[in-house]
């Protein structure tokens, strides 16, 4: 590319989308010129937001053609509910294929489909339009995770042999929308919404250090998924009250608990582990990432709510309800930690700043969409296990077709017969 600025277009401006805008303060070549939103007012805050941080001078835009259209316009950055996203893609390669704009790339949040065949249509569909294309999947490229892989490789692998054994966890109490409860519209429950993030997390730090994603062939999905909390009577009925009566999790829950074991082989022959669980169970400080890395002679491991300042409250301090301390934030008093940057640590800059670059120097993210449906193909695959009750072998036949129980909206582990 001839020009050394990236102007982007965000599809959504809603809590993802904000906090990707929020993370272009720390990413150069860049400026965020647009928003599309839904049929409420978070296009206009959304590009207010990136007004007010001097990261772009963005606009509202109408449909997400009128944005491909504008030439300022260089790439797409999908942040849109699960449900849209494919509709969103169809509409960018329309525009594209018609004349009416010019683009260089395509970012897309996580998941990239909800189900195998959804994301290898957004698979193909990119290709058809001949643009390059970035997978957004943050934990990749938090800091945290970049530095510890590279110092367990570089030190601990090269002297003693690879790791052989990788665990992540993602747990928070429970999503910000509606939708996202919702099986049919978000694709399932934890597992689609917050699994997507531990396999890959998880995959990328066994595999070595420049090595290709083939270097490790998953083999077998072992995998269980529970409602555990939000089933109950009690927080059934929160769910129902404040989503006007769409959720109903006494008859139509979505998992709230999933783990699975990934096992791969390298090119050797040497089995590999990755362990994953997610939850919207965790009642604690907020959001909490953790990984692990075990190798021969060594171990890592971090958790984003063991890093940075921590505060006390009494409870004679009493003020509103907020996410100011750390994102899914559950409490205003006691001893809280304080996550300084979020946007930073879970990645956001990171993976923007790669992004950004990638594409301003025409080549192909290190992860695309391809890695976007082997995430999917391996999701797909745990819940299999998990309504079977039984280890798949991987690729497991009919995996392109597989539609989970709980996304079609058939899933309630308290029916009995």
């Amino acid at each position: 590319m001839a020009q050394k600025r990236l102007g982007i277009g965000f599809v959504g401006g809603g809590f993802v989308g904000k906090f990707h805008i929020r993370s272009f303060v720390g990413v150069r070549d860049a400026d965020v010129l647009g928003v599309v939103g839904g049929d409420d007012d978070s296009a206009q805050e959304a590009a207010a937001l990136a007004r007010s941080l001097g990261v772009g001078e963005a606009r509202a835009f109408d449909s997400i053609t009128d944005m491909v259209a504008d030439p300022a316009i260089d790439a797409i950055w999908i942040c849109a509910p699960n449900f849209t996203r494919l509709e969103v893609m169809e509409e960018i390669v329309q525009a594209l294929e018609s004349g009416k704009g010019d683009l260089v790339g395509i970012a897309c949040e996580k998941p990239l489909g909800r189900t195998a065949a959804e994301a290898r249509k957004m698979l193909e569909l990119v290709k058809r339009a001949g643009v390059l294309d970035g997978y957004l999947e943050n934990q990749l490229f938090s800091p945290g995770v970049i530095r510890g892989k590279e110092i367990l490789w570089a030190r601990g692998a090269s002297l003693t042999g690879p790791p052989f054994l990788a665990r992540a966890a993602e747990e928070h109490s429970g999503p910000h929308m509606p939708w996202f409860w919702e099986g049919e519209l978000q694709g399932g429950g934890v597992l689609n919404d917050m699994m997507c993030h531990s396999v890959e997390v998880a995959r990328h730090l066994l595999t070595a250090p420049g090595s290709p994603r083939d270097s490790l062939t998953p083999v077998k999905v072992t995998a269980q998924i529970s409602c555990l909390k939000w089933q109950q009577p009690k927080y059934a009925k929160a769910l129902a009250l404040g989503s006007d009566g769409m959720l109903d999790y006494e008859n139509r829950p979505s998992e709230d608990f999933a783990r699975a074991l990934v096992e791969y082989y390298d090119r050797a022959g040497n089995v590999k582990i990755v362990e994953a669980t997610t939850s919207w169970c965790f009642v604690g400080a907020g959001l909490r990432l953790s990984m692990e890395l075990l190798g021969p002679e060594y171990s890592m491991s971090l958790s984003s709510l063991d890093s940075g300042p921590k505060v006390f409250f009494s409870r004679e301090v009493q003020g509103d309800a907020g996410e100011d301390l750390v994102e899914k934030q559950n409490a205003e008093v006691g001893l809280m930690p304080v996550v300084s940057d979020e946007e930073s640590e879970y990645g956001y800059v990171g993976e923007n700043r790669h992004m950004v670059r990638c594409f301003l120097e025409g080549k192909r993210p290190d992860e695309n969409f391809e890695d976007g449906v082997n995430v999917a193909e391996l999701l797909m695959t745990a819940y299999m296990s998990a309504e079977e009750g039984r280890t798949i072998e991987f690729p497991p036949p009919g995996l392109e077709e597989f539609v989970p129980a709980v996304a079609r909206g058939e899933w309630n582990p308290k029916r009995t017969g």
